[in-house]
């Protein structure tokens, strides 16, 4: 099978060597790709997500029989629809969300419109513009702190805010309803805050039936102890020992099943991944929010736990026949701890020099914002630069191969967390 996987980032390298690793891909192109992915497939780096007439030029004169979207803009905007709409591409297999789908990502108004629809518990919130700041204004000092506001479209991973007092919460609300997000946050949600633990649940469909992926938990501020600001994610493990048989029987119930069921009454025809992000709280799931795609860093440790053929689930999603495909996943655990540049996720330089280890046959490099020079040097690229992914008999076994490797790793001002897991330890 002919494939062409969009996306650049480390939840695409390792989309990559899952792909690369089944009998069915006869030839893997990754448009635009990064270093990482060269030894995977044939890597387009002039052609980039958005380009949707590139896309499908290329998708028609290379005869690809299944396109893999990775990230959510290209989906968002739209790019499903696209090519559907071409009649020689009516037909192609597309793993991803047509725009009506996306939504369930780009509009953080809708999506939570859609949980209250369909009876999905979720936190209490409310939807407020510049014209209605009066009322935003009261709805948020009837909140406990702290307080969370979100703008409501696609603001690259930065668009939750979360402060301790009513006077921070006023402050970043008039900020963001004066633009600070530009129109992806005319409209901003005040939530309520859940307080309990954070895990990731992926959902493979094909609009009907489903398999829930290996569950993950990621790590979104920038420093030890969960302190500093969100950024896309520092790091991530699977399992999840609290998403134990009687959590998920919860999860499957009360979310996965009314989501589908709900996509389904909406006249949407949903063929892609679902994340969930879930909060439990006292052993209950609540739905902080849905992606249209697979998360980032979290899919750097599930494709290590996907032992059955990736390729063939990822087809039958795109076809609409999910059928009986059986899902084995590896019983050992995965961790990635995430290398990020000197300032991120604020300003950062680029171009700095990197030094790799040879890696070992448990240990994973999957890049994330690299590049190389017209030299050859591999450099720095990004604000995240590599996922270090480590399998173990143990979480605390992995994390401590992750760990080795990542302080091997030489570049000018790396910086990562050191506390990925511990939060886990307990339970």
């Amino acid at each position: 099978m002919k494939i062409l996987l969009l996306g650049s980032g480390g939840r695409e390298h390792a989309l990559a060597w899952q792909i690369a690793r089944s009998e069915q891909t006869e030839q893997l192109f990754i448009a635009p790709g990064n270093p990482g992915m060269e030894s995977l497939g044939t890597v387009l780096p002039h052609m980039g997500v958005n380009d949707f007439e590139d896309i499908k030029r290329f998708v028609i004169e290379e005869q690809i029989e299944l396109l893999v979207v990775g990230p959510e803009e290209p989906l968002v905007k739209g790019l499903v629809d696209f090519l559907h709409d071409s009649s020689e591409l009516r037909h192609l297999p597309i793993v991803g969300p047509n725009a009506s789908g996306a939504q369930l990502e780009g509009s953080k108004d809708w999506s939570k419109a859609f949980m209250q629809r369909y009876n999905i518990p979720t936190a209490r919130y409310a939807t407020f513009t510049a014209d209605t700041r009066a009322d935003a204004h009261s709805f948020l000092a009837s909140l406990r702190p702290p307080y969370v506001l979100k703008a409501d479209g696609l603001a690259a991973g930065k668009g939750v805010i979360i402060v301790p007092t009513l006077s921070e919460a006023q402050t970043e609300l008039d900020e963001m309803l004066d633009g600070r997000f530009a129109s992806v946050g005319a409209k901003v949600l005040i939530e309520e805050f859940l307080s309990g633990i954070e895990c990731s649940v992926f959902v493979a469909t094909d609009g009907h039936d489903y398999r829930i992926l290996p569950v993950a938990k990621d790590y979104k501020r920038i420093g030890d102890g969960d302190t500093g600001p969100n950024t896309g994610g520092m790091g991530a493990v699977s399992p999840v020992p609290f998403a134990d048989e009687t959590f998920m029987s919860k999860v499957e119930e009360r979310i996965v099943r009314p989501t589908l069921s709900g996509l389904r009454r909406e006249h949407i025809d949903y063929r892609g991944f679902i994340f969930v992000g879930l909060m439990n709280v006292g052993g209950e799931p609540y739905v902080i929010e849905y992606n249209c795609r697979m998360g980032d860093p979290e899919t750097e440790v599930v494709m290590l736990r996907i032992q059955s053929d990736f390729v063939e689930l990822l087809h039958r999603m795109a076809i609409g026949w999910l059928g009986d495909y059986q899902l084995h996943t590896d019983p050992r655990v995965a961790a990635t701890v995430i290398l990020v540049s000197k300032g991120y996720p604020g300003n950062y330089p680029k171009g700095l020099p990197i030094t790799l280890p040879s890696e070992g046959t448990d240990t994973i490099l999957f890049h994330a914002g690299t590049k190389y020079t017209e030299d050859g040097r591999l450099v720095t690229n990004g604000g995240r630069v590599l996922a270090v992914t480590s399998y173990g008999s143990t979480r605390e076994a992995a994390l401590r191969r992750s760990y080795t490797v990542a302080s091997q790793i030489l570049f000018e001002g790396k910086n990562y967390r050191h506390d990925i897991g511990h939060d886990l330890e307990n339970i």
